[in-house]
């Protein structure tokens, strides 16, 4: 296949790929603090939009009264508790579009699963729970946990974030409510630089201005809101994927011993794995990571095992020209990327560091000294904590000195890398920039990094 065939064919792929984009499935996490009414509200989007069948809708029956919540929780524990402890996830589509839910759990003790569910999202509602909060000031507070997970969920660059105000049908003057909470919400977003798609008043439990818009056909302008319906927002919402503007970069997941080929081109194993940035096209230069040899891409093939030019956020295996030490947990990177955007190669400790924010998801604080393995791509490094330059204040904003990170906090450390590492800025690729820290002793999952 020559260079103008492949050519056309990542364009006529690029075009596919933006079809698939506007067309794809919207996953998308519900969060806030407890007892929000997160579970209440999917429960409500799925009853609502028909994707519960009647006899699993008659066994969330209580004292005659169907339990929306129920519909989500489905662990033992979290129906006797009734609380969201692990991240539960729903299907449902309109006649617009498909959607994969997930209902984060708002305990404080459970960030760790929310920060999970958040790391893959297209879109986050955070649900703030309108009877919780003194609304009647204009100056009022918002819950800690209502500002950590909008945090989170920004850091974590998910890219559009929707406020929900829940239970306005229990305030005596949920005009007043809304106003005073959308502009202490608003006032919020701008401090911590949080771009906000919407803030949009609901009622989950009644169902007002969830799928359709208002409280029913006699309160059309129910708060004083007279935008879309939460759902009418979620189907326009873009969908995300992997850059393909990116210089080339791709994680080996599996190395596979193909059968001898007649062309002497052509190398004798397949590299798998899915491109994390960029595109991949026969004839193109690659350099890998962290053994520094260079070679050339012969053959680019797809699911399908057929030739053919893979751009970022798809599957491919990748046949070189040569034999070259590549294993599991290596990266194939551009080797003529422009100065300035190839990934960064960082480790060898007393040489460089790494530098991040970090969620800290561990029960046992973090200290500068302590030793995790840590996980990038495929691969696995030892990392050494060299200091903690900061803990983020969640109720100020304000970076102060810190000697430790406790559980769920949010802070900037330095790292130093057993191995080196190729690397991007999490704000550029969220694959190449984000890691988890795991404790070498119980294997739990400690932190979630991301490189700054």
């Amino acid at each position: 296949m020559n260079t103008t065939t492949l050519v056309a064919d990542v364009e006529d792929c690029t075009l596919a790929t933006d079809q698939n984009d506007r067309e794809s499935a919207l996953k998308f996490i519900t969060c806030g603090s407890v007892d929000d009414g997160k579970s209440t509200l999917i429960g409500r989007l799925l009853v609502d939009s028909r994707a519960v069948l009647q006899d699993h809708l008659a066994g969330v029956q209580r004292s005659g009264e169907t339990d929306l919540a129920l519909l989500t929780d489905g662990l033992s524990a979290e129906r006797e508790q009734g609380i969201t402890i692990d991240v539960a996830y729903r299907y449902f589509a309109t006649g617009r579009r498909k959607f994969i839910i997930g209902d984060a759990p708002g305990h404080e003790q459970y960030t760790r699963n929310m920060v999970t569910a958040a790391s893959s999202a297209d879109a986050a509602v955070v649900l703030v729970d309108a009877t919780k909060l003194d609304w009647r000031q204009p100056a009022l507070e918002l819950l800690v946990q209502t500002r950590r997970h909008s945090l989170l969920v920004n850091l974590l660059r998910v890219p559009s974030i929707v406020f929900a105000v829940n239970k306005l049908d229990a305030v005596d003057d949920p005009a007043l409510a809304f106003t005073h909470i959308n502009a202490a919400l608003r006032a919020f977003a701008e401090s911590a630089d949080i771009t906000v798609q919407a803030i949009v008043p609901v009622s989950a439990l009644k169902g007002w201005n969830v799928v359709e818009r208002g409280a029913g056909a006699e309160h059309p302008g129910w708060c004083g809101y007279v935008g879309a319906s939460l759902l009418e927002i979620l189907e326009q919402l873009p969908g995300t994927g992997a850059d393909p503007t990116l210089p080339f970069a791709f994680p080996v997941q599996w190395v596979e011993k193909s059968a001898p080929s007649s062309d002497a081109a052509l190398g004798r194993r397949v590299f798998w794995g899915r491109v994390a940035a960029g595109g991949v096209q026969a004839g193109q230069s690659v350099t890998v990571m962290p053994g520094g040899q260079s070679a050339t891409v012969a053959q680019v093939l797809d699911h399908a095992r057929e030739a053919k030019a893979i751009l970022a956020g798809h599957s491919a295996g990748i046949v070189l020209d040569r034999e070259i030490d590549v294993s599991r947990g290596d990266w194939l990177l551009a080797h003529d990327a422009p100065d300035g955007d190839d990934a960064t190669a960082t480790g060898h400790e007393g040489q460089s560091s790494l530098s991040a924010t970090v969620a800290w998801m561990d029960d046992v604080p973090l200290v500068a000294g302590r030793v995790y393995w840590a996980l990038h791509g495929h691969r696995w490094v030892k990392a050494r904590v060299k200091r903690i330059v900061h803990r983020l204040n969640v109720n100020t904003l304000a970076e102060e000195d810190a000697s430790e990170l406790a559980p769920n906090a949010i802070g900037h450390v330095e790292l130093a890398l057993q191995q080196p590492i190729a690397t991007r800025p999490y704000a550029q690729s969220r694959t190449m920039g984000s890691m988890v820290l795991v404790d070498t002793a119980t294997h739990k999952t400690a932190g979630a990094l991301l490189v700054r």
